[in-house]
């Protein structure tokens, strides 16, 4: 069967019009093979939306924005979205405007209400709402921001005019002589501190030598307080406690007239006997020494004792009177 000239023209002329409503509906977003749910959210400002954003569910890109027109009766925007998704959204989700980034432009995010189990239906209303994106955040943080530099810029200026008021030929020929000064103390502490690393230089044998001294005698110290560690002066210090407070009982008894010695040391009568019978002991044996004939008389050839004859200088009766 041969096509006529006329049937081929009528084929190329409707397959051209099928692939330009075709590109134009991809173009704009829309695939003419793909089932599409339409669904409507009214915004009071829509700024940075644009037809053909994209339309994400939890970041995943599920259709586009197919027409946006305004309300003549309220003033609010109403924005048509084509959906992709089998993805069951409820009646109460919400769909939000939002900035991804710096360089893409605003989208619109549907937020699901998982706990509604009841499906929007294509037509229908959901509730839209704006999210501050990233340029609105750093604006506000930015505000305050830049409010503080200007102040800090006017601060600085009147700081620079009240100093070049302040420093006048005086002041700077002061400043400049300060400086000057400045210069020379730096010097001669440059030159101070030669002179200390020399000295520390010709005397580092003798630094050595005192550091190994000082070595020395914490070692020996470390030693003796082993020593003193392993000697138990604990128990020393206890034992000689316990000896004291046995001291301190028996002087107290001896101070309270407790045992015989207590009572000696306590008797009056006592002590004043044995002063008397010191005395006499005494007197004796004076007596003895100077009259021993009183005490001792020995005759070798049977001859009858010598009756006894008073001393003219008797130290004991003289005592004794």
């Amino acid at each position: 069967m041969k096509l006529t000239r006329e049937i081929k023209t009528a084929i190329l002329v409707i397959s051209s019009i099928l692939l330009f409503i075709w590109g134009y509906s991809y173009i704009k977003g829309k695939d003419l093979f793909t089932n599409y749910k339409t669904l409507y959210v009214e915004y009071d400002n829509v700024e940075g939306i644009v037809k053909s954003a994209s339309v994400t569910l939890n970041g995943l890109v599920v259709g586009n924005i197919s027409n946006i027109t305004i309300n003549q009766n309220t003033g609010k925007i109403l924005v048509e979205l084509q959906l992709k998704t089998d993805f069951p959204i409820s009646k109460s989700s919400k769909a939000a405007i939002y900035e991804p980034g710096f360089i893409a432009g605003k989208q619109i995010a549907i937020y699901p209400n998982y706990a509604d189990k009841t499906i929007v239906d294509d037509g229908d209303m959901l509730k839209g709402e704006i999210t501050a994106g990233i340029t609105e955040s750093l604006k506000e943080k930015l505000v305050p921001l830049q409010e503080k530099f200007e102040k800090l810029i006017r601060n600085s200026d009147e700081l620079v005019i009240s100093f070049k008021n302040v420093m006048d030929k005086q002041g700077q020929a002061d400043l400049k002589k300060s400086l000057s000064e400045l210069s020379k103390t730096i010097e001669e502490f440059h030159k101070a501190s030669a002179n200390v690393n020399s000295m520390l230089a010709d005397n580092k044998s003798k630094i050595n030598g005192t550091v190994s001294n000082f070595n020395k005698i914490s070692s020996d110290f470390s030693k003796i307080s082993d020593s003193l560690n392993k000697a138990n002066l604990g128990q020393t210090a206890k034992n000689l406690e316990k000896t004291l407070a046995s001291v301190d009982k028996i002087m107290a008894n001896l101070q309270a007239g407790k045992g015989s010695m207590g009572k000696m040391l306590n008797d009056e009568a006592l002590y004043n006997n044995l002063s008397k019978t010191s005395k006499e002991l005494e007197l004796l044996l004076e007596d003895v020494r100077l009259n021993p004939t009183r005490y001792v008389n020995v005759s070798v050839f049977g001859k009858k004792n010598k009756p006894y004859v008073a001393p003219v200088n008797d130290t004991v009766a003289k005592a004794k009177n």
